[in-house]
């Protein structure tokens, strides 16, 4: 029985290490951490920020597993949310360019001027989307 448990718990842990390995890749790959460091002339601390990011996963991923209660309180939970939305929009961002979706929307749809005026539309929405799920959908 000390071996069933004993493996449950190895594949467990190893499932959840391959997972959050292909994060960080993933995040590296799109290039979330250079366009940062590049963007605000800190490249040369780049392997901080990877360090950052290995931790994050880490401690995220120990977080939904073990769920410990966090008393933080509404301060906490918005600047939580504020550093989860800048890093959802960095990711968002450094994504578009890795697959260059506007330049060959703009292309197929022959849009010559708006984009900016698109990207702010997507922003909002995306804003309004968020906001309607977290504070308006689930009080009731």
């Amino acid at each position: 029985m000390f071996l069933k448990y004993l493996l449950l718990v190895f594949i467990g842990l190893t499932g959840g290490i391959l997972i959050a390995a292909g994060m960080v890749a993933f995040i590296t790959i799109v290039g979330v951490l250079t366009r940062l460091a590049i963007r605000t002339d800190t490249a040369k601390r780049i392997l901080l920020y990877e360090d950052i990011v290995v931790v994050g996963t880490t401690l995220g991923n120990i977080l939904d597993i073990f769920k410990p209660p966090l008393p933080v309180g509404h301060v906490g939970l918005i600047i939580f949310g504020l550093f989860s939305g800048c890093f959802v929009g960095c990711l968002a961002v450094a994504l578009e360019e890795v697959i260059q979706i506007f330049p060959i929307m703009t292309h197929r749809l022959k849009l010559k001027i708006g984009i900016p005026i698109i990207v702010l539309c997507l922003a909002f929405g995306k804003g309004a989307g968020a906001f309607f799920q977290l504070f308006i959908h689930y009080k009731k």
